[in-house]
């Protein structure tokens, strides 16, 4: 995929993850956008090394473990920020 496609790809499962995971934070465009790419990323690692798949495309499973990673992260985030 290339850097235009990641974006979008980060844009649209940063919203999704912001979707399901509760509080209040108020992120824009950008934030949200590396949330998702850095989410896909993390995503993609957890799901390789469980056998589940991987961030191959544009698809409905990439999309999926995308959202999956960007939930761990924002819920791992939000978790350090209590303290």
């Amino acid at each position: 995929m290339g850097i235009l496609t990641w974006v979008v790809f980060g844009l649209v499962t940063g919203a999704i993850a912001r979707f399901f995971v509760p509080g209040s934070g108020a992120y824009g465009l950008v934030v949200t956008a590396v949330i998702g790419v850095v989410g896909a990323l993390l995503g993609g690692f957890i799901g390789t090394q469980l056998g589940i798949g991987a961030i191959d495309g544009f698809d409905l499973q990439s999309i999926a473990v995308a959202v999956g990673g960007s939930v761990v992260l924002l819920l791992g985030y939000r978790a350090m920020n209590r303290r």
